[in-house]
């Protein structure tokens, strides 16, 4: 088994509920230790119980990505702990379907604030502490929405595209060394993220399924990681067009 296919300490922020969970669910085994980030301490902690019954060692922080320097306090406490092999910039939020008229929706800066500031918040000082060692990752979350500006979300679609050059920049920034960075970009995942939207979602995916190609995919060290493949398909084609 390779080092990428076995990482003994994955950090994951937005681990407290819907993707981030599941990555830590699918990650949690014997032997590894994981970080888990998240606004909500009571969920984080209940994912954090669910990833100690299954064998791992398990480390919480109550975090903000959008406060850069308790995010890079907390990368380097954890990476003391034991060094780190796997950071997933999973942290995101959605505004649901864009309603110019409703005051409860998530503004547009707040969703480009958090989707590509918060991603840029976890990405850089992990890669300041790791970029020198050897069969190590980091993977940023963008979203199939990153191919094509949908009306019904155009500051999430943003988020997402900004995110996700900025990854695949990184990744041949990086190709000398031995970091390996990979971009994820998931459809329609269950969450409460997801939960929000209230139209006809394709191929709507379990999380617990969604993390297991994100897992299988990271272990190959594959440069994207993008699926439902139809889904992935007909998104590029729409681009094109």
């Amino acid at each position: 088994m390779s080092a990428l296919e076995n990482p003994a300490h994955v950090l994951i922020t937005g681990a407290s509920s819907g993707l981030g969970a599941a990555l830590a669910r699918a990650y949690a085994a014997p032997g590894r230790t994981l970080s888990l980030g998240g606004r909500d301490a009571d969920r984080l902690e209940a994912v954090a119980a669910a990833c100690r019954a299954l064998g791992a060692t398990c480390l919480t922080r109550t975090a903000d990505v959008l406060d850069a320097y308790a995010m890079a306090d907390w990368i380097r406490a954890a990476d003391a702990e034991r060094p780190l092999a796997l950071v997933i910039a999973n942290a995101g939020i959605s505004g649901g379907v864009h309603k110019h008229d409703d005051p409860r929706q998530a503004k547009d800066a707040d969703i480009l604030a958090t989707n590509v500031g918060g991603v840029v918040n976890t990405v850089e000082p992990a890669l300041a502490l790791m970029q020198e060692r050897k069969a190590v990752q980091v993977a940023i979350m963008s979203s199939l929405a990153s191919f094509r500006g949908f009306a019904d979300a155009p500051a999430y679609c943003a988020s997402k595209a900004a995110v996700r050059i900025y990854g695949e920049g990184l990744r041949r920034a990086y190709r000398d060394t031995s970091l390996s960075i990979s971009v994820i970009c998931p459809g329609f995942v269950r969450s409460p993220m997801t939960d929000a939207n209230n139209f006809y979602m394709p191929m709507l995916m379990d999380t617990d399924r969604a993390a297991r190609r994100i897992v299988h995919g990271l272990a190959r060290d594959r440069a994207r990681i993008a699926f439902p493949w139809p889904l992935y398909l007909g998104v590029r084609i729409l681009a094109f067009f």
